[in-house]
Order: structure tokens, then sequence, then C-alpha cells
């Protein structure tokens, strides 16, 4: 024990003492319980690293919140979960922390501040950022720490993570529990600086090195990083050197990749013997009292793993529960405004600045992420007057590192503010796929309602002005795909703010993907605020003759195309879906039901498309409607190419969906 620990009095050091023994032996019994079949998946325990969760945690208020990786059960139970809740979940029952949804690696218990623990690596560490960022922009005195391993801190959400955190003075403890390996990676062949601690000075935060088997060590250096992230001094990274005595996972084997005597050599270095043994030595306990607490504490995880295994399993009704948000609107929106004749005309862009700006307004937890949306206004304008109204922390501009303030964002949004993130192209998005797809869209369902995804990411999509391959994508049909997400694809300034608004208001995460060729196109704009609900196609045109379901940019070439062939006697009905996730089959098939014929027409490529989509429900649900095959119109199957002639053949154009509607009218 270190010589400070004198400035811990009895009560905190048996406390420390009581909180390392409830999870050792929970651990334990999971162990068991795992050898027995009890648990049904994957198995981390924290043996062997109980006074880094203790030690840190023991200076953390139910309102401090933790982000945590794939081991971590000792942060879970140091941050107060029962841990019935804890064996339960790793049995698979209802009682469990997240329901029976998450098991060894997704613990969520959002009531205490335990915000979730992660099978990827790194995620935590951007999340507890996007929770520094939160209590910032609400002026609380709460913190935030990410407990990850030594394996993180080789990941890029290491790097953006603790820059961001720096740059803003974000009150946030980064907690590395180095154990020496990642998996069955040694931490000494994987990275070239081998003091994690001494990483803090590269992006102007402290960093602590600490024995992370020194229950004392850890707390006190905790408690020093706890206060300053309190009172404005920002963020720390504490480095805890520690093993884990356990194999990776319960059922792996251990002895491949390091021996037994190295294991042997750590188990002497018990933290719970080391702080025994010093009670024991300076009086400050009896080894009575110490057996009582060992003994309480068998008891109540005896106790905890009967009533886990009686537990009832999840009804087969919950599997699909809680993917969306399931909750009823405080008040009821203003729902959809027909444009009256006269009303006056905004830009697509200036549409969304209007219903951003009406929502800043009224919802102070509202801020904006991007490169350049600050003083600039945003490469698009999208954010165009609004720093001088709302100032830097509303209005917040990025290093480019589009994981590093997309994962932000999603620990800002699970702790009650809502983020608006602008990434400008949808390409730049794809930086942060792990962070939308395995973070943002799966933590309504993980958690079982408990969090909600307020968060809103817009940028650009569609080939025009020789962007080339990097800035030209449409990546939409492959993000209608995931579960979760609310993908928006307006093609109208009005359609643009009455969704952009419904965005701004839901609890879902959603995707508002901008068609850049339609940025600066004008149309008829309410000035009052108005919702377009999600999954409520658009009739841009009534027709007779053939359905076209068109998309974006390919709305206002269809129009043309129609106009063209009213003249020839051919009517043309037109949908708009406006947005792809949801979809509005509905319409379209009663379009269908009227006209007997479907073409659809999208820019994005078409295999695995939205397209193809569409055309298996009409086939499956409107089959006997139908008096023609169903024909799609797509772009090309490349990337997007630079020169002006080879971009311009890679989508479809008004004489390419005329050629296709009178195909299809002959069939």
């Amino acid at each position: 024990m270190t010589p400070e620990a004198n400035s811990l009095s009895s009560v905190t050091h048996l406390g420390l003492y009581r909180a390392m023994q409830l999870i050792r032996q929970t651990e334990e019994q999971l162990a068991r319980c795992h050898q027995r079949g009890l648990v049904h998946g994957a198995c981390h325990t924290y043996v062997g690293q109980e006074a880094i969760a203790t030690g840190v945690c023991a200076h953390l208020r139910r309102e401090d919140v933790v982000f945590s990786t794939h081991r971590g059960h000792g942060h879970a139970l140091a941050k107060g979960l029962p841990p019935v809740e804890l064996i339960a979940e790793l049995f698979g029952r209802t009682t469990g922390c997240s329901r029976g949804r998450g098991g060894s690696m997704h613990l969520f218990a959002p009531e205490i501040g335990m915000m979730g623990t992660s099978g990827i690596v790194g995620p935590c560490i951007l999340q507890a950022a996007g929770a520094g960022y939160s209590f910032k922009l609400l002026k609380t005195d709460n913190v935030a720490v990410a407990f990850f391993g030594d394996g993180a801190v080789n990941n890029g959400a290491f790097h953006e993570g603790l820059n961001l955190a720096s740059i803003w003075g974000l009150p946030v403890l980064f907690v590395c529990e180095n154990n020496q390996f990642a998996t069955e990676i040694p931490f000494r062949y994987a990275a070239g600086n081998p003091s994690v601690a001494s990483r803090g000075a590269a992006y102007g935060i402290p960093g602590i090195e600490v024995d992370g088997n020194d229950v004392v060590a850890v707390a006190l250096a905790a408690g020093e990083a706890v206060q300053r992230a309190r009172t404005g001094g920002g963020p720390t990274l504490i480095e805890c050197k520690t093993y884990r005595t356990r194999p990776h996972s319960e059922g792996m084997g251990d002895y491949t990749y390091r021996t037994r005597e190295e294991v042997a050599a750590w188990r002497e270095q018990c933290p719970i013997k080391r702080l025994r043994a010093a009670l024991l030595e300076s009086q400050r306990a009896t080894e009575a009292e110490l057996n009582a607490i060992d003994a309480e504490i068998q008891a109540e995880v005896a106790a905890a793993s009967q009533a886990a295994e009686a537990a009832p399993w999840p009804e087969a009704a919950d599997a699909t529960t809680h993917v969306y948000a399931e909750i009823a609107e405080a008040t009821p929106p203003i729902r959809e405004t027909a444009p009256r004749t006269g009303t006056r005309e905004l830009s697509f862009v200036a549409a969304t600045v209007e219903a951003l700006d009406a929502e800043m307004a009224r919802q102070p937890g509202i801020f904006v992420l991007g490169e350049g949306i600050g003083v600039r206004g945003g490469n698009f304008a999208t954010t165009q007057g609004l720093f001088a109204k709302y100032g830097a922390d509303r209005l917040c501009d990025t290093p480019i590192c589009e994981r590093g303030f997309v994962g932000l964002g999603c620990g800002a949004a699970m702790t009650g503010t809502r983020p608006v993130i602008d990434f400008m192209f949808v390409d730049f998005l794809n930086d942060a796929f792990g962070e939308l797809i395995n973070q943002i869209a799966k933590m309504q369902y993980m958690s079982s309602g408990r969090l909600r995804m307020p968060i809103l990411l817009r940028g650009c999509i569609g080939i025009g002005h020789s962007a080339a391959t990097h800035h030209s994508g449409s990546y939409h049909s492959i993000y209608s795909h995931i579960p979760g997400l609310r993908v928006v694809v307006p093609s109208t300034p009005y359609d643009a703010k009455g969704l952009f608004t419904r965005a701004l208001r839901c609890q879902d995460p959603v995707l508002f993907l901008e068609p850049r060729e339609l940025m600066s196109t004008k149309g008829p704009v309410p000035e009052e605020s108005y919702e377009i609900e999600f999954g409520v196609a658009r009739i841009a045109r009534e027709g007779r003759d053939i359905t076209v379901v068109a998309l974006a940019l390919m709305v206002s070439r269809t129009q043309a195309a129609a106009e063209q062939l009213a003249r020839e006697g051919i009517s043309v009905e037109i949908i708009d879906p406006r947005t792809v996730a949801p979809l509005d089959t509905a319409t379209i098939l009663a379009s269908v039901r009227k006209t007997g014929r479907l073409l659809i027409v999208d820019e994005a490529f078409a295999p695995c498309s939205l397209g193809a989509e569409i055309a298996a429900a009409v086939a499956d649900a409107g089959f006997d409607d139908l008096d023609a095959p169903i024909r799609r119109l797509n772009g090309r199957f490349a990337p997007t190419p630079y020169s002006p002639p080879l971009e311009k053949a890679m989508i479809p154009h008004v004489d390419d969906i005329l050629e296709a509607i009178r195909q299809l009218l002959a069939e």
C-alpha cells in the first residue's frame, strides 16, 4: 500500500475492500455458472483488475456516467449494479440489466449512470467525450468515465477521443486498464510507445501511471482527476498497470500466449490480498471484520445467482421491441401544412437553416458539430448566420475526425443533448460507419428503450460538379438496411424544412441526406413551423398510365419527362418516397393498383438497392395489379469518375427516363 494510504479513512478502506470482494466473488460465481452452461455466450471476467473499477467509481455520484468495454462486469458492479441483475443478464433472463439482450459484453443500467459496455473496442472513449460535451453544454459538474483496455490505445478512437476532449476541455476520465494483453496480443508487441500515460502529453492533458493492483493508489489518482474534471480542469488519462488472471473469455485456452508461471506471479499481486494484508498490518481492520465481509458477500452472491437462475426468460414477442423510440409525444406536433399559393420561396438549404434556427431557439440542448460550421456557416451554408446567435458551444467546429465526432455525438445523445452532425458528404460519414451502425443505431434496442438517441446526421449525396468518387456517393440503400436508423431524402425545399423539423423533434437517430444538385433550388416554404411524418410518401404528380417512383434529383428529372409525355397523351404518376427508412409502400401499392405499371428511378446503382426493395415489395403484395414487369432505371455500377462526359454517363437523365417509360408502356 502506498504511503498516501493514510489520507483515506478506515471506513473508506473497508468500503474499497467490500467493493472488490463483491466483484471477485460475483465473477468467480459466473465462471462456475459458465461451466454449468448457464451462461450462453461469452463470459469476460474482471478477476485481477478489481482495484481499478473500485478505486475510480468510489468517487462517482449516481449522475456521473460510465462507458465501458467488453470486460465490464466490474465497472457495472462498482457503479452500483446489483449482482443479481448482472448474473441474470449473463443467464439471458428478463431481469438482467439489459433485459437479456446483451449478455457479458453489453451491460446497460442508465438509471445508475452505467451507460453501456461494448463488444467493439474504442467507442466508449468517444461516447464518454460526448457525455462530457453534454455536461459542458448543460453546465453541470457531472463527470464521464471511459474504461478501456490496452488494446484500445492503438485504435483511432483513442486518439480522436482524447484530442476532442482536450481541445474542448471536457470533464472526462480516460482510464486505461493495461492488463498486458489485447485478447492474445501482448502490449509489448503491439505498442511502439509502451507507456500509455505518456501519450496524454501528445494531446495536452495529464497522463498518470499507477499500480492498477493498488486500490488506494488508484483511488487517490482518480480522486484528483475527478475533482479536476468537476471544477473545469478538463480531462485526465490514467494508465493502470494490472493483469487479468483468468482467460480472455471463460472456456478459452490461456497458455498458448502466456505462461503458467507469469499468471501465478501476478496472482501473488492480487489487489484484494494486498489491501487485506495492509488493513491487518495497519490495524485498520481485524481478521474477524474482514471475514464477516467475505461471508456477507458470499451469501449475497449465492442468493443473487439463485434468484437469477429462477428468473423468467424474455418473451419472444419482445425480440423486436425498442428498435425505434416507443414513447408518446408530450405535445402533438404541428403536422404537414400544404404550401399555399403565393407562399414565399426559399432554397432547399435556407429551408433547413430556418428549421434548425427555430428548433435551436426552442431546444437549448441542440448543438451542431462539423468542419467549418461555425463562423464560416458550413460548406453549403447549412448553418449560415447561426454562430452569431448561438455561439461556439452550440456551433462547434471540429477537427477532421469523422469517427471521433460521430462517436462523440452518440455519447452526447445518450446524456441529454441533441447533436446535429454535419459531415458535408455522405462519403465522409462512411469513415464513421461502425459508430453509426454498431452504436447509434443499436443503442435504444440494447438498452431496452431506456436510452434515447436523438441525433441528426446530415450531408450531401449525388453526382455533380465533377466531384469524383469521394464526394459523389449515394449510400441510402446501405443505410436504409440498418434497423434503428431513420433515413430521409427530401427533393424539395418544402419537404426539406418539414422533414428536418421532424428529425429535430423525434427520439430516433436520423440520417438526413441532401441531394447536392438540389440544394440551391427554390420552392414555396411556409413561414410557420410544420413537420412531415417519416414514412409518408408524396404524390409529386398524379397520373393514370404508369407509376414512377423517383428519389432525390430523379424526381425533378422525372417531372420533366412526364411533362413532355403529357403532350403525347401519356399520364405519369410520380411518387417521391421522401424517406427510405421507413418506406411508404402503401402509397406505392395504391398507385400501382391504379396504373398497372411500375418504373423505379434512382441514381444509385442497382444491385441490392432501394429499387430492388420496392420491386420486391410490389411483386409480393401487388403482383395481381401489374400489367407488365417491374422495371428499374439506375446509375452505372462503378465509382464516380471526374471528367464531365464520364460523369454525365453515370446517372439517368430525362431522355433515359423517357425511353424507359415508353418501353414499359409498350410491354
